[in-house]
């Protein structure tokens, strides 16, 4: 029932949505041509299912009560849950998503999922991304008007016909030899990558819509 309820809201509300898509330079031209390793926050998990759905996406998909269900409602969607987390089978999970990197796929990780704490980077996507030799992006999905949780992640669920303004970030590549200090310096770069596109997004996202953030529509 959870799952059958899940998916028919998030199916409803999806085309609802007044979504534009903003990109940082060099990012849009970038995504269209390769698998990359993709990281969010796990409060945009709603908006983000509906319009990345039907491409194939691996994520990291925790074994908590919230992720088994999240886990079986974004299959619906078209993704595919990798089992594993921070706290548990990382390494499996890790090589889970490597392996769908070699194939082609993009993977994403809601990098703060699935227990927290809010916003803060989890070493993860670095070292995928040094081992696969393929580039990071991350987005944020800002949402104008939205029924807030109090969860640990304040989980958006967007409103009907809201605005909705994703910001994708440029891309980070991580050198394949890099030491366990540079690994630490790429994963500041991700937080600080992530923390601009989620505050570029959240400032404009009343603009979606105008001639700067026109509308977007999948295939146009």
């Amino acid at each position: 029932m959870i799952v059958f309820v899940g998916y028919w809201f998030i199916r409803l509300l999806g085309p609802t949505l007044r979504v534009s898509v903003s990109y940082e330079e060099g990012a849009q031209k970038a995504l269209d041509e390769c698998p990359l390793v993709a990281s969010f926050w796990h409060e945009c998990m709603i908006p983000a299912t509906y319009l990345f759905r039907d491409m194939g996406i691996r994520v990291m998909s925790s074994f908590s009560y919230d992720g088994e269900y999240m886990g079986r409602i974004i299959r619906r969607f078209g993704f595919v849950a990798v089992k594993g987390s921070s706290s548990r089978n990382p390494i499996r999970a890790l090589l889970g998503l490597r392996r769908a990197l070699e194939e082609g796929w993009t993977v994403a990780f809601t990098l703060d999922g699935p227990r927290g704490p809010r916003r803060k980077v989890k070493p993860g996507p670095v070292g995928l991304a040094r081992s696969s030799g393929l580039a990071m992006t991350m987005f944020h999905a800002a949402v104008e008007k939205a029924w807030v949780l109090r969860s640990w992640d304040r989980m958006m669920i967007p409103k009907p016909f809201s605005r909705v303004l994703v910001r994708v970030g440029k891309l980070i590549q991580v050198p394949p030899h890099a030491s366990e200090q540079e690994l630490e310096r790429y994963t500041a770069e991700l937080q600080s990558s992530l923390d601009r596109v989620c505050a570029f997004a959240e400032a404009n996202v009343s603009k979606a819509g105008t001639p700067e953030f026109p509308w977007y529509k999948r295939g146009a």
